[in-house]
């Protein structure tokens, strides 16, 4: 049978608090757009830098079973092929991940099922032929899905594309409509129930060995990579993992049984607030003003000093014969 978006079930998904919550927080990032501030252009491309090199470390941790660094994956993500004093098992799964990531990614304008299959060969994960097929089932649903068939409620979307822009400037304060809200939040629920699906199709079959932590995370990374790819193609910002959650999401799936309905709520309870975290990281990420943000430390660096001196002297008792001095 042909996986196909079931609306009562994404519209359930859609009404959930925390997938409000996180909707929220993406209808404010997306407001942003279009960027045409050079500085902001800049923090989000930076952004997206340091989201490829958060999520293949975290690839590459699932994978080796070691503790990967932040240097590690950003002098492999820099194009280093061995780090002095690391071991080489790290690196190698860091070039995959990153070849992976990078092959992947025009998916979300292809829709090239086999593009999934090529990342998961890269990343080492063996589906084999049977799981191959319940993958491409599923994206045969939703590979060229476009926002408006994301949104549950054709109202939201329309309640979105009508309301108006905010003026030049004002972007940062800018609170997003309910509309715009409703419809990211539709999408958003979209994107979380194919996640699901893909779980099911290419992940669960842990449920019945028993098998969770990194032995079911890694089945589940091209669906990782996969599902940021469907996000971009329906406009719903992307998300991040670390191993931790991975690894969590896939007990929490492990858990909840044959019941498919606790799972997709296992997966959407984690993901949710993972999903308001990030997009509020990459909100504020866009918005960095370097000038500010110097003006603020040097503020804290008087204050600290003067703290610190008043602390020194505090013993020293006033003289009211002297003049006061402002520290």
């Amino acid at each position: 049978m042909t996986f196909e978006p079931n609306p009562t079930i994404t519209a359930r998904v859609a009404a959930l608090p925390a997938v409000r919550q996180a909707a929220l927080a993406g209808a404010r990032l997306v407001a942003l757009w279009p960027l045409t501030d050079a500085t902001r252009m800049d923090n989000d491309e930076k952004y997206a830098e340091d989201l490829q090199v958060r999520l293949t470390r975290a690839f590459a941790q699932v994978m080796t079973g070691q503790e990967v660094t932040m240097p590690d994956a950003e002098f492999v993500y820099e194009g280093a092929e061995t780090i002095p004093g690391r071991p080489q098992a790290i690196v190698d799964a860091l070039l995959a991940a990153n070849d992976a990531y990078d092959a992947i990614a025009d998916f979300s304008d292809t829709g090239e099922a086999g593009l999934v299959e090529d990342a998961a060969r890269t990343l080492g994960v063996s589906w084999g032929s049977a799981t191959e097929a319940a993958v491409r089932e599923v994206l045969a649903a939703v590979a060229h899905m476009t926002p408006e068939e994301a949104d549950t409620d054709g109202g939201a979307t329309a309640a979105a594309d009508a309301a108006p822009a905010p003026a030049a400037g004002d972007a940062a304060d800018a609170e997003p409509t309910e509309g715009n809200v409703e419809a990211l939040a539709a999408r958003f629920a979209t994107a979380l129930v194919v996640c699901d699906a893909l779980l099911a199709a290419s992940a669960d079959k842990a449920r019945a060995t028993g098998e969770a932590g990194d032995a079911a995370a890694r089945a589940a990374l091209p669906v990782v990579l996969m599902v940021n790819e469907l996000r971009e193609r329906i406009a719903v910002p992307r998300l991040f993992l670390s191993a931790d959650d991975l690894r969590a999401l896939m007990a929490r799936r492990v858990e909840a049984g044959d019941d498919a309905a606790a799972r997709l709520d296992a997966t959407v309870a984690l993901v949710a607030p993972l999903a308001e975290a990030e997009w509020t990281k990459h909100r504020d990420a866009v918005l960095w003003d370097p000038e500010e943000a110097k003006r603020r430390a040097k503020e804290e660096d008087e204050a600290k000093s003067k703290a610190a001196l008043a602390a020194k002297f505090a013993h020293v008792k006033d003289d009211p014969s002297k003049p006061h001095v402002e520290l």
